[in-house]
């Protein structure tokens, strides 16, 4: 079986190759310098070329601010490669995994999301990642979505990496407090990815992150005590950190669904943040 991904160089494209080893397929790492996804001419000669039996669309437009003032770039990306890829894997049939976004959502349940659940994005990068599912959708008979949130590794940018550079140059930090949720490893996401590759889905839409719920604050207080670095972390309101993009208060996303249709077992983000932290 050949597996395409796109996205090679980002986190979850990184975690996918690290893991891609336990797995008897061939592999077909992609990124931008391999594959313009934003070109459907380059798709459909690359697909055609190469024929993969499943592509794994890790790729995206991340940067959520940026997205408020660059929403070209974000839809070009987030919205016109999905379905560039998507129309191209339905035409030889492939199938198609595409990762999304807790953005999607408004976060102002008072529930943990479940796939069924309307989405109502309030920035560009959610609106954008809704688009490109409802496009992956209309496009593919053979389609998977996976939402995900707050994702971070050992690979790349991201918030555990950010706090753990603040923490050994300052002796305080603030980090908002009143924005919860559930962080996600990458390598634990790309693990239920490959669980999905071998087992499928009848669902079109599933949801992914680690198990338990805590606050950015929360979270940027386990990292540094489990960093052992003496640095004192306090709560602020996110109204005191301004950021362009509205983020949602709340995203903690339901994961019977997944569990049910995989048969996994998620790890809770206290035991895979101290798996991952060794491992920079």
């Amino acid at each position: 079986m050949k597996i395409l991904i796109t996205g090679a160089k980002g986190q979850l494209g990184r975690s996918l190759e690290k893991i891609s080893k336990n797995f008897p397929y061939e592999f077909i790492f992609t990124d931008v310098e391999e594959l313009d996804i934003t070109n459907k001419e380059k798709v459909e000669e690359c697909f055609n070329q190469v024929r993969p039996d499943i592509v794994i669309n890790a790729a995206a437009y991340t940067a959520v601010d940026n997205a408020e003032d660059d929403k070209e770039k974000a839809h070009l990306l987030n919205a016109t490669a999905v379905k560039n890829l998507a129309t191209a894997c339905q035409n030889i049939s492939a199938r198609f995994i595409h990762v999304s976004t807790d953005y999607v959502f408004n976060g102002r349940s008072s529930h943990p999301y479940t796939p069924c659940d309307t989405p109502m994005p309030e920035s560009v990068y959610g609106e954008t990642k809704l688009l490109g599912e409802r496009l992956a959708i209309e496009s593919c008979e053979k389609v998977n979505i996976i939402r995900t949130a707050w994702l971070y590794s050992e690979f790349g940018k991201n918030f555990v990496k950010t706090m753990i550079r603040l923490a050994n140059e300052r002796k305080e930090l603030t980090v908002v407090f009143d924005q919860v949720g559930t962080p996600c490893y990458a390598t634990d996401l790309a693990k239920a990815i490959m669980v999905l590759v071998e087992k499928g889905s009848k669902e079109k839409i599933l949801h992914f992150s680690n198990e338990g719920v805590c606050s950015w604050y929360d979270f940027a207080k386990k990292i540094v005590a489990l960093s052992e670095l003496d640095c004192e972390v306090k709560p602020i309101l996110s109204k005191d950190f301004p950021a362009k993009a509205k983020r949602p208060e709340y995203s903690v996303l339901d994961k019977s669904l997944i569990k049910q249709e995989l048969g996994i077992k998620i790890p809770h983000w206290e035991d895979s943040l101290k798996e991952m932290l060794p491992l920079l």
